[in-house]
């Protein structure tokens, strides 16, 4: 068995599964945020549920249109804190301790390896990167999972990933998975796991891993997962602080294909609009107009993508006519920006600096673009009218 296949075995009580298979597997969290959770709270209330399976194990982030944008945004936030009050929802994280959930919950010690998350967004896959299976669901099966612990699954089949060699300076996981998605295609791995494992893996950061895996719905995938290794362990150590099971894929598991990747020789990399795998080498790209950067969002919204704009931005001046927003993920990302000066830098170059928020990334607020304009942005998706008008365009690439 693979790596996911043996989670999944492992929440269904089974000796062994198999791809294609359909498994009914307990869930060790179940997350929602203020768009998605409204609906699973309405299915929740209709079915005549009137309890949670573990009021310790759902997650409620309010991080998409909070804080809120307009009165929809509210009322659909009022709606998750009275539900998180009326069954003492203990992860319920709203205005001023809130984060971009995916960045959040690691954060706070929620995800460890060998555990099942299911979230009503789709990039809940970034879990991958700490060795748990997690995947996006629909709204209808997050409210299954809160009134019962349970969802159910195909089990995907998986590609290998081989990986081999270090990253170049200023090069990060944004560019692998751009590398990657740009190789096989946004439906490169269609309901596939993409496993990651190799010795290229000790030279990547858990917040490089943490990127690779988020976008591994943009490939597709089921999901992404990370071989856990010493880094993964050494990351967790302060972080979580309950028991839990390492699984390592079977040395004759069954992949559709094994892909080797040599990180030494990936270059800084772009995708193009309006699609992930239109990617481009960033050196390819010239002369082309930008009217907005946007650096953050669950993707690339942590401290080590803070660092990078900041040693970047030091004593360089935003270029006239361009709007940079820079957004850390969580509170502890914001309050680390302070200490370490980044804060200064950023303002001092003439970038607006937000509290967390998903915001732009959707097409939410705090930079929607307007007619033609023009965004290079850390998020994770660029199709047409992503972050504003129809018309407008958005380059992926890495904060640096």
């Amino acid at each position: 068995m693979t790596i996911t296949q043996k989670i999944l075995a492992a929440h269904c009580e089974a000796e062994k599964v198999e791809a294609g298979e359909l498994i009914k597997v307990k869930t060790d969290l179940v997350l929602g945020n203020d768009i998605t959770s409204p609906v699973a709270i309405n299915e929740f209330e209709k079915y005549g549920f009137d309890k949670v399976f573990d009021n310790e194990r759902i997650a409620l982030v309010m991080d998409h249109f909070a804080p809120n944008k307009d009165i929809k945004a509210a009322e659909q936030c009022k709606q998750c804190r009275d539900f998180a009050n009326k069954y003492n929802i203990k992860h319920y994280y709203d205005v001023g301790d809130m984060g971009v959930e995916h960045a959040l919950l690691p954060e706070k010690g929620l995800i460890a390896p060998g555990e099942l998350i299911i979230g009503a967004d789709s990039h809940t896959c970034t879990y991958g990167a700490f060795g748990a299976f997690s995947t996006g669901v629909g709204s209808t099966d997050m409210a299954a999972a809160m009134a019962t612990g349970e969802v159910w699954f195909k089990v995907p089949s998986a590609i290998k990933f081989n990986l081999k060699g270090k990253l170049k300076n200023n090069v990060s996981g944004k560019d692998v998975i751009l590398h990657i998605i740009g190789n096989i295609g946004v439906d490169g791995a269609l309901y596939k796991s993409m496993e990651f494992m190799g010795e290229g893996l000790k030279s990547l950061t858990m917040d490089d891993r943490a990127c690779i895996s988020n976008m591994a719905v943009e490939a597709g995938a089921k999901n992404g997962i990370f071989e856990t290794d010493d880094k993964t362990i050494d990351y967790l150590k302060d972080i979580v602080n309950r028991n839990y099971k390492i699984f390592k894929a079977d040395e004759n598991a069954i992949y559709d294909k094994i892909i080797d990747i040599d990180l030494s020789a990936i270059e800084p990399t772009v995708a193009c609009p309006h699609l992930p795998e239109n990617t481009k080498e960033a050196r390819e790209l010239k002369n082309i107009k930008i009217d907005q950067v946007v650096i953050g969002s669950c993707t690339n919204g942590r401290i080590s993508d803070m660092e990078t704009a900041a040693n970047i931005l030091k004593g360089k001046k935003v270029a006239k006519n361009v709007r940079c927003i820079i957004i850390p993920a969580t509170q502890k990302v914001y309050k680390e920006c302070i200490k370490r000066g980044y804060m200064d830098i950023f303002i001092d170059s003439g970038c607006a600096i937000s509290t967390p928020t998903c915001g732009p990334c959707l097409g939410g607020y705090m930079g929607i673009l307007a007619h033609d304009e023009v965004a290079v942005t850390t998020t994770n998706r660029n199709f047409v009218g992503r972050m504003g008008d129809k018309t407008s365009k958005v380059y992926l690439a890495s904060p640096a």
